[in-house]
């Protein structure tokens, strides 16, 4: 139930994912409510916490505006770690180009 969650929030493919790569992003209320609300991508601490955060609480319609592909390919290494295993297994079962970057 927990995993079916995450799997229907994924998109078709990582090349829908076309959110920006630099600059202040500002993340609404139903995925920030916790802490920041604004994150600077060009701050690798605050960029994996946006990652971070997107994974977790976006919606199907969050991920392709807030997460870009090359990013996302970028960070996986160390954001996997950082996901929770729902969260990791998931998107690793979903698209393997990310499994194969933990290797």
């Amino acid at each position: 139930m927990y995993r079916e969650k995450f799997r229907r929030r994924l998109p078709e493919s990582l090349d829908e994912l076309h959110g920006p790569a630099h600059g202040v992003v500002e993340l609404p209320l139903h995925m920030a409510w916790s802490g920041m609300t604004s994150y600077d991508l060009d701050k690798p601490r605050q960029r994996m916490g946006l990652y971070r955060t997107v994974l977790h609480e976006g919606l199907h319609d969050d991920l392709p505006r807030y997460l870009n592909r090359d990013l996302l390919l970028e960070l996986w290494p160390v954001l996997r770690t950082l996901a929770g295993r729902t969260v990791r297994t998931v998107w690793e079962d979903a698209f393997p180009e990310l499994a194969s970057r933990t290797r």
